[in-house]
Order: structure tokens, then C-alpha cells, then sequence
């Protein structure tokens, strides 16, 4: 079978992108606050045979930089975040064929919840439900669920571990044949073929059977992004989908081939699971049209404020406390591996020793991954390597500025791809596990 390209849509359901600097675009839609928003652009996604759209989340505004929401509000840092079952459903009703996925916390929610959500989401769109699993990441999410701090790493994991194993075991609850629908005889579902769970462990206690009938894809696809060991070693156990963040084509191709070893450890079928790097295009009619669109990317729209509160967030630590100018110092970075992992990472990027200002433009612009600036044919191009070097099965594509980036990238792109044999034309079979050409999952109550 020719191996082709996996390619995901990433959004926010709420008023930028990943890039903070997005709404002040001069041809953004600024409509975040409708449905015909986000049909709109699932639709273009579609048309460009992208196999998903996901949306990512947060579970409170970014408030760690200061203590306090202000900037966030001000410089809209993400202010804006939209309940994601209301944004998918509406994209589920304008759309037929793109996969539709959404991110749930394992750390602020619970396993039947979840697991009901997307099963009902898997039924209702016919098969193209994914969950973007996340452990959740700081203080003032903690701090909306009647916490003060966030759970260290590891207990995160732990809890994500076994809340996997809940969820899996609800959606498998219901065998494939257990609905019976005879009108005649009255017996409406096989009640030898619904099975409890009786799931007992450290963080949880389900019952079951979970009340939604097994889906189309057996289990919803599952997304995940891990960059630690924990991490990746989750990943290899659980996802259909890798979402990673390497700055650059070597890194990329280590963590590939590190990430395919652990997943062929864990007993899976390395093939099956897609390692998707997040990467951003800038396409112009011409390679300078394109370079002057990312020069104003880079240059004109971001608040620097704006980035240090993103950053904060990200990694839980409080940027007020410095000076734009301040050098990145060991005292620093030993508050957190997050911030030690970024210095190095804009270090090398860079040539040189890096500020938090430098931190702050690397998260909140466009450095944080692979970056392809040019025309469709050089865009092409850069995929291209990436793709055939195996430093990725496919990528996570962010938005510069909606619609415009994808509406650009489906117009232009694609069809290079297309002809070079590396996407395809439309969509495989029905499914998102069609789509990415990922089994069906066997339920383990199934005789």
C-alpha cells in the first residue's frame, strides 16, 4: 500500500490560533462567536481531504502571568475559549467526511463522562469522533475545579493511564451485536452481550455499561501529545495519532524513530499510528509575497505581553517577575524543565544566548515548530522531505490566520501534493480510522 501523507487541521474554538497575534490580522474573520465560523472552515478542510480538524483547550484564561487575567483579557491571550461538544455537533452537521476531534482533560474530568461524550459524537457523525487526550497543564485550571496547584507530572500520568483504561472498557461494554431491535418480539438489546465494567483502581470507581451502544469505529480515535518519556511512553501505548512539536527536521526524525520503537514495545503495529509534527505554511503566489506575509507574521501583530502570558501558562510559571530584556539564567530554568527545554531549544535556534523576550516570540509566533514559507511548489517541497525522510507520517497543520491559511493551503498545496502522489484525492472509506488506515479495534467483552 503507498504510504501517504495524514494531514489534521488544528484549531481553537475562541479568537486566535496557536499564533497570538492571529485576530489582528487584517483579513481574519473575527465571527468566533458563531457556528458559521467553524462550519466554514471544516468545510474548506474537507474540500482539501485533510482526514481531521481538532481543537484544542483550555480549561481556564490564561491567569498565571501576574496572577491575574488582565493581559490575557487585554491582549486577547486566548480570553475566549467555547464549550467544544456544541462546536464539533455543528461541524458534524455541515460535514460528511473530515474527522472531528476535540480535547478532554484526564485530570478534570471523568472516565463515563468522556467516554459517553464521544461515543455519542462517534454515532452521530458517523464514525468520525477523535479525542485529543490531555493531562492538563497548570495552576489556573486547577483553580476552576476547587484545587490550588496542578498534580505533578507523574500522578497525571498515572491517573491518565487508568482513566484510558476506564474509558476503553465503557466503550467496549456493549458488543458489536448486543443491539437486537425486534419490534416482533419486544427484545430490544441482547442483555448477555451488555456488560458491566466494575472498574476499581487507584483514581477510579465505574460501574458501567456506559449507555451509548458500541460505535462505528469501535473506539473513537485517539490523538495525544507527549514530548517527555512518560509521555511518548503513553502515546505508544494508547494514540492513533502522535501530535509533537520538533523545531526542526533532525530532532523530528530522532523522535520519530524513538516514538515508532516504543510503540513496537508496547505490542502495536508501528505503522498504524501516525507521528504528526504541528507545522505552519505561509504560501504566496510568489517565494516574496510569502516572506513578506511571514515578516508580518512575526513582526507586526504579536503583543509582547500577549506572549508571556501564553508562555506562562504553558509552563506554569510566572513571567511578570522579569524584564522583557532579562537573560534566561540557571536559576531560571531549574524552576522547570519546561523552561530549561525551551532555552535550549531557542538557544540553538538562535546561535546565541537567548532573553524572555526571546522565549516569549518563540512561543507565541511561529518558531515553536517547522515553518514552510514559500510558494505551493516550494511548501511542497519542504513537506515533502519531511515526510519521505521520515522525520513524520503526515502533520498537524496551524492556522496563521482563519480562514485565510487553510482556505490558501487547500487552494494551493493540496494539489501539488495530490500530483506528486504524496496525499490523496478524497477520502478513504467513512471512517476517521478508514481515513488514516488505522483496525478497527476488536471489544474485549466481544466472544
Amino acid at each position: 500500500m503507498t504510504r501517504r501523507m495524514t494531514l489534521v487541521g488544528f484549531m481553537q474554538a475562541g479568537n486566535v490560533t496557536v499564533y497570538s497575534g492571529s485576530w489582528r490580522y487584517p483579513s481574519a474573520d473575527l465571527g468566533f462567536l458563531t457556528m458559521d465560523y467553524y462550519t466554514h472552515i471544516a468545510r474548506t478542510l474537507e474540500q482539501g481531504a485533510f482526514d481531521c480538524v481538532f481543537f484544542d483547550d483550555r480549561l481556564a484564561m490564561p491567569g498565571v502571568y501576574g496572577n491575574s487575567v488582565t493581559d490575557a483579557v487585554r491582549y486577547g491571550a486566548r480570553p475566549v475559549k467555547l464549550d467544544l461538544t456544541a462546536v464539533l455537533g455543528g461541524i458534524i452537521g455541515a460535514t460528511s467526511r473530515i474527522g472531528v476531534g476535540a480535547t478532554y482533560s484526564t485530570t478534570y474530568y471523568d472516565p463515563f463522562h468522556v467516554a459517553r461524550t464521544f461515543a455519542t459524537l462517534d454515532h452521530l457523525s458517523g464514525g468520525r469522533a477523535a479525542w485529543n487526550v490531555v493531562t492538563s497543564v497548570n495552576d489556573s485550571e486547577a483553580q476552576n475545579f476547587g484545587l490550588q496547584t496542578h498534580l505533578g507530572h507523574d500522578a497525571r500520568y498515572d491517573r491518565a493511564h487508568e482513566f484510558l483504561q476506564a474509558v476503553t472498557a465503557l466503550w467496549d461494554s456493549w458488543e458489536d451485536d448486543a443491539l437486537v431491535l425486534d419490534r416482533e418480539s419486544g427484545v430490544f438489546a441482547d442483555p448477555a452481550k451488555v456488560h458491566e465494567v466494575d472498574h476499581k483502581g487507584e483514581y477510579f470507581s465505574v460501574r458501567g455499561p456506559l449507555t451509548v451502544p458500541r460505535t462505528p469505529q469501535g473506539r473513537p480515535a485517539i490523538l495525544q501529545a507527549g514530548s517527555s518519556g512518560r509521555g511518548r511512553e503513553f502515546a505508544a501505548e494508547w494514540a492513533d495519532m502522535i501530535f509533537t512539536a520538533d523545531p526542526g527536521l533532525p530532532v523530528a526524525q530522532k523522535h520519530y524513530a524513538d516514538q515508532k520503537e516504543r510503540v513496537a514495545a508496547a505490542g502495536r503495529d508501528p505503522g498504524s499510528v501516525k507521528v504528526l509534527p504541528m507545522a505552519y505554511a505561509v504560501v504566496g503566489e510568489t517565494q516574496t509575497i510569502a516572506e513578506e506575509k511571514e515578516r508580518l507574521f512575526l513582526d507586526a501583530y504579536v503583543h509582547p505581553v500577549a506572549s508571556l502570558a501564553l508562555l506562562s501558562e504553558v509552563l506554569n510559571y510566572d513571567f511578570a517577575k522579569h524584564d522583557l530584556d532579562d537573560p534566561v539564567t540557571e536559576e531560571m530554568t531549574a524552576t522547570s524543565s519546561g523552561i530549561r527545554g525551551l532555552a535550549d531549544g531557542v538557544r540553538q535556534h538562535l546561535g546565541r544566548e537567548v532573553t524572555v523576550r526571546d522565549l516569549a516570540a518563540h512561543r507565541a509566533t511561529l518558531l515553536q515548530g517547522p515553518r514552510f514559507v514559500g510558494t505551493p511548489e516550494r511548501v511542497a517541497d519542504l513537506m515533502e522531505e519531511w515526510f519521505t525522510t521520515r522525520g513524520c507520517d503526515g502533520f498537524v497543520l496551524a492556522a496563521t490566520h482563519l480562514p485565510g491559511a487553510f482556505e490558501e493551503f487547500v487552494r494551493m498545496v493540496v494539489p501539488v501534493l495530490q500530483e506528486r502522489g504524496l496525499f490523496r484525492h478524497g477520502n478513504t472509506g467513512t471512517t476517521l480510522r478508514d481515513h488514516l488506515g488505522v483496525a478497527r479495534p476488536a471489544g474485549s467483552a466481544a466472544g
